[in-house]
């Protein structure tokens, strides 16, 4: 098992920041995503809840790069419910004893005969973008219903991690989080913006579009040293980037079902 170790490592890791004498982060390349891996002593803090497909490289990274117990991971945070972002939380937990943290926000992202579908849709967008990726098919499933410990408010810091608090970014889903690193100004959005041939655009679906274009706002008048993306790492947008983002961002919502409907409108259409 130690003679694998390297080759895992050299394939996760990505790139080390000290963020402070007793703060370190990680970037760690996931299934479809990057994974943040916070180091605060000898205590770790998961900056999002990744890809079930994840698990093994997070156990590897934290027992044989870190040398620590799967116990010092103490908190995962799951910015909202997609597959990469919450896939892998409710069997983190279960491996390590840790608490999952998630915004405070009534009812279940999938619910209803609605939400099942979009479930579904969604493991399977995720897995055709890590085949995409050259990743090959993974075992995506996961619970639906997040169970978390702890429910954050709009402004509160991370129990047990100080230094991090929680942003309401909503527009994605209705339960986005950012999360605001205080003392270096660094800020991890989750899927806030995506990068894409090298400009920035907004994420798909997208369901609240005017509290996306708020959730812009509050981001850049933040001013942040630098925004953490879930895929594209560390970036710095200027404002120009930022215009292009609020010209882009859809007056409506653009979902899958609206996305459905307006292919076979054009379908239709052509013939």
């Amino acid at each position: 098992m130690t003679t694998n170790a390297p080759a895992i490592e050299n394939a996760a890791h990505v790139s080390t920041k000290v963020l402070s004498k007793h703060t370190t982060l990680f970037e760690l390349a996931g299934y479809i995503q990057s994974i943040y891996l916070v180091k605060q002593g000898d205590e770790l803090l998961l900056l999002d809840g990744c890809c079930r497909a994840d698990i093994k490289v997070i156990r590897e990274y934290i027992e044989h790069t870190l040398v620590l117990p799967l116990s010092a991971l103490k908190l995962v945070v799951v910015t909202h419910m997609h597959p990469d972002h919450a896939g892998a939380a409710h069997k983190l937990r279960k491996l390590t004893g840790c608490q999952i943290a998630a915004a405070n926000v009534d009812g279940h992202w999938y619910s209803g005969l609605d939400g099942k579908l979009m479930h579904l849709t969604d493991i399977a967008l995720a897995n055709w973008v890590g085949q995409r990726k050259g990743k090959g098919k993974r075992n995506l499933w996961y619970n639906p219903k997040l169970s978390p410990d702890i429910k954050l408010d709009d402004g509160q810091l991370l129990p047990g991690f100080g230094d991090w608090q929680a942003l309401f970014t909503q527009g994605h889903t209705d339960r986005d989080l950012s999360l605001y690193h205080q003392p270096t100004g660094k800020v991890y959005v989750a899927d806030l913006m995506v990068t894409v041939k090298g400009r920035f655009i907004p994420p798909f679906p997208l369901f609240y579009p005017n509290r996306y274009q708020a959730s812009l706002h509050r981001i850049k008048d933040l001013s942040p040293s630098g925004i953490m993306l879930a895929h594209g790492g560390e970036v710095h947008p200027d404002d120009d980037d930022y215009q292009h983002l609020f010209e882009r961002a859809p007056k409506v919502p653009l979902t899958h079902w609206r996305s459905v409907k307006i292919k076979l409108k054009k379908v239709l259409f052509a013939r």
